[in-house]
Order: C-alpha cells, then structure tokens, then sequence
C-alpha cells in the first residue's frame, strides 16, 4: 500500500499577518468602547491609580525683593490642529479643542532701587523715589481651570497613543495657551496698574513714618 503523501501548510503572507494583527488591534478598541458603556463592567475591569512619588527635595532658595504688586486672570480658547501632506483627516492628523485659564503676575523689582533712586530732604518730611518699571512675571496655567474640550485624531494618531508613553499628551496646546496669556497680559494695563498700586503702598507706608509729601516716579 501506498500512503498519500499530504501536502505541508504554506508560509502565512506577511500582508496577512499585518492585516491579522490590525484587526485585533480594532477589536480590542471596539472592546474597550463596549466595556466602557456597560454599566458595572467599567469598574470591574477599571484601573487604580496610586501615588508612588518620593518626597519633594529642595533644590535651592533664592531672595525675592519684588513687590507682587498685580495679577491678572486669563482665558483662552486653544485650537490647534496638525496635518499630513497627502493623508487625509481621518488616517493621519489631530486637532485639540483647549480651554487653557491662567494667571499673570506683575511686579516692582525694589532690589534695583539704589541709593541715588532714593532722595529725602534734610528734616525728613518730604521724600521721592525713582523705582524701574513694572514687568510681566511668567504666564501660569491653572489645572484646575483648564481642560481639553475635544480631541480628533486619525486612525494612524490613535494606533500610536497605544504604545506611546505619553498618550493624549496636551505639552503643545499648554505651551500654546501660556503664550496667548503672555501676550494678552503684555496688551492689558497690568504693568499700569502695579506701578500705580506700588506708588499707593510706598506712600501710605512713608506717610506713616512721619513723612508729608512722598512722591513716586518710574525709570529705567
């Protein structure tokens, strides 16, 4: 008797194995999308989040001689959006609807005052003071009032957030707002406003010493 010789299975395609992988990377999305809308299943397959950082160290401490004399409160509407040459929206791009809100500060450097700034006359009952202008502190974002509002990517952008380490990362829209606040801060009267509450603060505290006329001026 002859026994029929059976034929070894073909090598699998390398396209096939590509598009095998493909699929189970849209069925395990399709998964999460499900068990997220699923009452009870969310919290039994959900994440716990803990805080493992070590403790704070001091770096360095540096003397502050600035009067925060002002602060203003921004917000700004982030709209950013990034494309592909020759790949439509929905295989390549992202484009980030931001809330960002913020504070700028703004201050008298009353370290640059010498002693030629500085001119009282001989019965100490009248006094002028030269101090430099007021300048911008930088733009700080507050987490609590900023947020993303909506957030469109292409099929390509969220196959890559799967094995970025940081996904859905917002350091370009943050930087972005900052910017915008900065500007918007340069534009306001901030600066003017603290150079006239310093002049308020130098005169009351002066007056006080036994001083009867106090004058203010600002320079370079």
């Amino acid at each position: 008797m002859t026994t029929p010789v059976r034929k070894l299975p073909g090598r699998v395609p390398g396209w096939a194995k590509a598009l095998g992988a493909l699929v189970l990377v849209l069925v395990v999305l399709f998964a999460g999308l499900r068990l997220s809308v699923v009452p009870g299943l969310k919290d039994l397959f959900g994440t716990e989040t803990q805080d493992r950082s070590g403790p704070a160290l001091l770096k360095s401490v540096q003397d502050i001689s600035r009067y925060e004399a002002a602060s203003g409160n921004f917000q700004v509407v982030v709209d950013l959006e990034k494309d592909a040459k020759l790949l439509p929206d929905a295989i390549r791009g992202t484009r980030t609807l931001y809330v960002g809100a913020g504070t700028v500060d703004a201050y008298v450097d009353l370290g640059k005052v010498g002693e030629d700034d500085v001119t009282v006359n001989g019965d100490r009952t009248s006094a002028t003071l030269r101090l430099p202008h007021a300048a911008l502190g930088e733009p700080a974002l507050d987490p609590e009032r900023s947020y993303a509002v909506s957030k469109q990517r292409g099929l390509l952008d969220r196959l890559g957030d799967l094995f970025s380490d940081n996904p859905n990362g917002e350091q370009a829209v943050q930087k972005l707002a900052a910017r915008h606040i900065g500007d918007a801060a340069k534009d306001s009267e901030l600066k003017a406003r603290a150079e006239g509450n310093t002049t308020a603060m130098l005169k009351g505290l002066l007056h006080s010493l036994g001083f009867e006329e106090v004058r203010v001026t600002y320079g370079s």
